[in-house]
């Protein structure tokens, strides 16, 4: 009992430092990232407390949090919210399925491992607006492949304009948004799968477990911490969609995103008072997505690594 306690003390004490050692590495980054962002974001505050309009910067008065009862009272702002939120959605969720099967392919597979994984990660490393012009061009009426190549399918004809109705042309931006971002989720997911032990594996195996089995009890267990972090940063990202949506459909047919509204408010409308209200509330909604996908995960970081 008492080497028991011994070892549980060691360990805690083992968790304590490399918590301290890991406040002190990252310390000097955060320092720098308050310096660089904290300015803005204190500005972007204090100027959605305005009503500033840059044509006529002379009448800028103080009027409080009526930007915000503005924004959350119009409609369209909830029409882009919800935008924003099927986008993220249906994204993160395909892209964790092909994703994580993508890890699996890249971990098993002993022939040509780098060839494969390099192919693998080749359109995250396009850029956004290339790969999104791209897409602009495979799902055009005139020039297209897709209404050729899926004509068999139901609903798609040779002449289907994806970008002529609200949901056809939010499934050309999803598509583009999934077949650029899987890889990086593949990647979070391969980090994950190589923590699997294999021994684990073997002895599941070997008391008869079937591979759906082995699946649901020992590897998507076991991978929660590395399941976590992928879809949070996909889903952080993905809230954020904006140069998609820009290259593809400039908003129309009622495809704008929440990054989108807050775009057109300061870039093409000058409204600066709006536009840092609408930057402000985006910035809140990502801290909340934040902890509601930490808290819906209950990850314990410590049992993660085997000290639990």
């Amino acid at each position: 009992m008492s080497s028991h306690r011994q070892v549980k003390a060691k360990a805690s004490d083992r968790v304590v430092a490399e918590n301290r050692l890991g406040q002190k590495l990252v310390a000097p980054a955060v320092v720098l990232m308050l310096l660089v962002t904290a300015y803005p974001m204190l500005q972007a505050l204090w100027l959605s407390l305005f009503r500033y309009r840059l044509t006529t910067p002379a009448d800028k008065e103080f009027v409080g949090l009526d930007n915000y009862l503005t924004v959350l009272g119009d409609g369209l702002f909830w029409q882009d919210t919800w935008n924003t939120v099927v986008i993220m959605v249906v994204t993160v969720a395909v892209e964790l399925v092909i994703g994580f099967g993508f890890a699996m392919v890249m971990h098993r597979i002993v022939f040509a491992r780098g060839a494969m994984r390099t192919a693998i990660l080749i359109p995250y490393g396009i850029i956004t607006v290339v790969s999104a012009f791209a897409w602009q061009f495979t799902f055009s009426i005139n020039n297209g492949w897709v209404n050729s190549w899926f004509a068999w399918l139901p609903g798609i004809a040779a002449d289907t304009n994806w970008f002529g109705s609200h949901w056809p042309a939010m499934f050309a931006i999803m598509v583009s948004e999934i077949w650029k971002t899987t890889p990086f989720m593949s990647l979070l997911l391969l980090a994950g799968l190589s923590q699997v032990s294999e021994d684990m594996l073997e002895a599941a195996k070997v008391d008869g477990a079937t591979w759906w089995q082995r699946l649901t009890k020992v590897i998507l267990p076991n991978m929660r911490a590395a399941i976590m972090v992928a879809v949070l940063f996909r889903a952080l990202d993905a809230f954020r969609i904006f140069d998609n949506i820009y290259v593809m459909t400039k908003g129309a047919q009622g495809t704008e995103s929440s990054s989108f509204l807050t775009y057109r408010q300061v870039i093409e409308q000058f409204q600066l008072g709006l536009g840092s209200a609408l930057s402000v509330l985006l910035f809140l909604t990502v801290l909340l997505l934040a902890w509601l996908i930490v808290k819906f995960f209950r990850v314990d970081l410590a049992q993660a690594r085997g000290e639990g």
